[in-house]
């Protein structure tokens, strides 16, 4: 409950000057009765009759000048309006600025890998590490051997997978931001033992390190720190729509002296 001084300073810093609850409000001071009368109508002159005088048969008695009821012969008396005090407008736009909206995490998995002079940076489908049978790591492998490259990457690190957001609970900031750095940190750290091309499958991949969307499939990006990174659709994409292996070959092709050229 508000106490009633407390409620007259927060009407107070809002600029109200004239309140009215609709209900009685506990601890509130006495409400002014006349202010919570309806307003009526203001009368005009000239256009509002007399009102009629209902006079019973058996009144004998006959009306005095200082009876209450007006003569017949007199306009009634019209009703004086007394000027209300004006309402102060109430500022609805706050002094201090808003505080921006607070995005969710996103939420992803992926793997770094490296095949000789090529860091693999792939979005994980199930949000686990690949087995050797599953159908997404067995399209990577035919990937690295139609490019020269060897058909069994390795783990890097611990060979746990990238996984955001990091915590499940706490005040540390896990926006898309945040996750965008941390993903390009631990690719800059490795990048850093060596690596002439880095491919980054899948969505999560091309947003978090490549800071590119869908419509950089199949294209070289150039990221500060990172050097030369090559966009690609997920492996589970390319395995429900086929059709885009024939873009993604092309690519490839034009591509391949970049790992394969010897170093100068």
């Amino acid at each position: 409950m508000i106490a009633e001084q407390r409620r007259r300073a927060y009407l107070s810093a809002m600029q109200v000057g004239v309140w009215l609850p609709r209900v009685e409000l506990p601890f509130a001071a006495p409400s002014r009765l006349p202010l919570l009368e309806p307003e009526d109508e203001p009368v005009e002159l000239g256009e509002e009759a007399a009102p009629a005088v209902d006079v019973a048969p058996s009144a004998a008695a006959p009306a005095t000048p200082s009876a209450a009821a007006p003569l017949p012969s007199e306009a009634p008396r019209p009703r004086v309006e007394m000027p209300r005090p004006a309402v102060a407008p109430v500022e609805t736009r706050s002094e201090t600025p808003s505080a921006p909206a607070v995005l969710p995490p996103p939420r992803f998995a992926l793997q770094l890998l490296r095949a000789g002079d090529c860091l693999l940076l792939v979005e994980l489908p199930t949000g686990e590490p690949f087995q050797s049978r599953d159908p997404a790591y067995l399209l990577l492998r035919d990937m690295l051997r139609a490019a020269g490259l060897p058909d069994s990457p390795l783990q890097v690190g611990d060979g746990e997978p990238i996984r955001w957001p990091l915590l499940v609970r706490g005040g540390m900031d896990q926006g898309p931001e945040a996750a965008r750095d941390y993903v390009q940190g631990v690719l800059a750290g490795e990048l850093e033992q060596g690596g002439r091309c880095t491919w980054l499958i899948g969505t999560p991949a091309l947003r978090f390190a490549g800071e590119v969307d869908e419509t950089a499939y199949n294209r070289e990006v150039q990221v500060d720190g990172l050097g030369v990174l090559w966009a690609l659709p997920g492996l589970e994409l390319l395995i429900d729509e086929p059709a885009r292996k024939g873009e993604l070959w092309k690519a490839m092709r034009r591509l391949m002296p970049r790992w394969l050229s010897q170093p100068e």
